[in-house]
Order: C-alpha cells, then structure tokens, then sequence
C-alpha cells in the first residue's frame, strides 16, 4: 500500500517548528510575509494561511493584524522578590512541576557546608539532587543541601512529587521566611546541557542561595542551574534605598572592599 503524502501544509509547519527549536527563529522574531513564504516554500498563499492558523492556534506563533506574525515568548516569568519553592512558583502559573531525584542521601558537612549552613564539621547534612520537569521537559538542576538535625527523617519523603518547602512548613514547622540569592549567567558545562537537553553551547542562570527560618537560623543552602530559554525574571523597583537595607549595604560592602 502506497503511503499517503504529506499534506503541504504539514511541511510548512515542521519546518517553521524546526527553525524555532533550533534556534534560527526566537522569542518575538518576525516570520516571513504570506507572499515571501509561499515563495520560499513554493506553496499558494491558502496553503501558508492554513500552517500560519495551526501554529497560532497551538499557541505557536502570534499574529498582530497590520503588523505581522510573531514567534511567541513561551519563557516562564520568576520573581525574584518572593520566597517561593520553585514547585510553588510554577503552579502559581498553572505549570505542572514533577522532579527526577538524582540522589538522597545523607552527607557530612564539609568546611563549606559548615559555613554556608551555620553547623558544626563533619554534621550530618541532607542532600537532594534533583531534576525539576515542568509539563514533561527538563528546566532545571537543583542541589539542596538541609541540616539534617532541623528536619530528621525527611528523606523518607518522596521529592519527586512532594515540594521541599511545604513538607518542611507542615511536617516540621520550618517555614522558610527570607533568603539572600546571587544569580549569574553562564556556560552551560556538558553534563548540565545533557540533563536539561541543551544543545551546546547553551547558557543557564546559575543561582546560589541561601535560606532562613524567621529565626535567621539557615535552613537550606541551594546551588542550580535553570535553561534560559525558559525563564526571564520580573521585579519591581524603587528610586531609593535605605543604607541600612541588606541589598543595599551588601553592595557598598563589595564596592568598599
């Protein structure tokens, strides 16, 4: 039996999927006008109208009467003004957040881990090593590090589904209340780009941060990677800021020294 053919239209939209996920159109480009498409793909104008309606129906492309069709933004926004576990900023936005657990285990803290967590050499530190999935594709690499004495036995918690923030706020009266993060683009390393299925080279926010309880007592140290084709960051901003503020006084510490 012959194989049906592939309708024209069909293969006007691979190929236009094909140059957004390879990087040769981004977020917000202009595609070609109706006639240079059918001109490119020797098709009829009704044959690019057809592709162009699918891709905008499937939340593909976008297009914006008098002026053109557009590649849609499909970044995630972050704040980076509140504490949210990531599982909970995401659902917030209505995205599905499951997790691959790399490893779970016990660790003793070594010299920076002391410091980082405000515990003794050698304590006993959990230590969840995660892929975070949103919808069913990788997004980010997370590595969290707890002091195993503010929540024992945590580790009998199946983090693939459960948020870390929520067990330690219900189950062990630890709610995380303030943290201080520095976030850095960077060269994605081979292995990240592998797990979060990056072609090389890629670049990724790398965030470093650490949490307290309203106690100040740090709670949990995290280091991760997230795909920055993903994510873009939202804050808002005020004209002044007070001396004594942490921000602030964190800045004029670095420009001092």
């Amino acid at each position: 039996m012959m194989k049906k053919a592939q309708p024209l239209y069909e293969r006007v939209i691979e190929s236009i999927q094909n140059q957004i996920q390879t990087g040769v159109l981004k977020a917000n480009d202009k595609i070609p006008s109706e006639k240079d498409l059918g001109m490119i793909y020797s098709v009829g104008r009704n044959t690019i109208r057809r592709a162009i309606s699918e891709l905008v129906n499937d939340d593909t492309l976008r297009s914006v009467p008098g002026v053109g069709t557009f590649v849609v933004d499909k970044r995630v926004e972050k704040t980076t003004e509140y504490l949210f576990g990531f599982s909970q900023e995401m659902q917030l936005q209505h995205k599905k957040v499951t997790s691959r657990v790399l490893e779970a285990k016990l660790i003793p803290a070594d010299p920076v881990l002391s410091r980082r967590l405000q515990i003794q050499l050698g304590a006993e530190v959990v230590f969840l090593y995660r892929i975070r999935i949103m919808e069913t594709e990788p997004i980010a690499i997370e590595r969290a590090y707890l002091p195993h004495e503010l929540c024992p036995g945590i580790l009998s918690y199946d983090f693939s589904n459960n948020s870390l923030y929520e067990i330690l706020a219900t189950v062990y009266d630890k709610r995380p209340d303030h943290a201080e993060q520095i976030i850095e683009a960077s060269l994605a390393t081979n292995d990240v780009s592998a797990m979060l299925g990056l072609k090389q080279p890629a670049v990724v926010f790398v965030f470093h941060r650490e949490t307290r309880l309203a106690t100040g007592q740090v709670i949990e140290y995290v280091d991760s990677e997230l795909r920055s084709d993903r994510f873009r960051f939202f804050t808002s901003l005020k004209l002044f800021a007070s001396p004594i503020e942490p921000a602030f006084r964190r800045l004029l510490l670095k420009t001092e020294s």
